[in-house]
């Protein structure tokens, strides 16, 4: 990739229930989806891909760089930073209750939604 930007689709996926219909058929997911189409560029200047890394670990967990020990030399070279301006972006969500057939209505199946859940669990120290 060195010299040149590559065309790049970035997609990102968030599950947030699983719907499940009378029907099989009908069955689907809620979800929180984006899509980024653009022209990846390699970083190349160290104080750049220094910034980047920290905002990336402060986004993670706020306060963490300040807690850690920074990338050396080593480090940074082993792991390349793409810059992507944004020139297209598509995003969709999905929210609801299932969608059956009229003639499924009556039908004695339960039919709802599952919500799925993404939560910070208690920390455990790893020597």
């Amino acid at each position: 990739m060195a010299g040149r930007d590559r065309d790049v689709c970035i997609t990102v996926t968030l599950l947030d229930g699983f719907v499940l219909a009378k029907s099989a058929f009908h069955h689907s997911v809620n979800y929180r989806s984006v899509a980024v189409f653009g022209s990846a560029g390699l970083v190349t200047d160290d104080a750049e891909k220094l910034r980047v890394r920290e905002r990336l670990i402060e986004h993670v967990h706020s306060g963490r760089w300040a807690q850690c020990r920074t990338p050396n030399d080593k480090e940074l070279l082993a792991t390349a930073v793409l810059r992507v301006p944004l020139v297209e972006v598509s995003a969709k969500v999905r929210e609801g209750g299932p969608i059956d057939d009229e003639e499924d209505l009556s039908l004695p199946y339960w039919a709802g939604v599952v919500p799925v859940t993404v939560a910070r669990g208690t920390t455990v120290a790893h020597q």
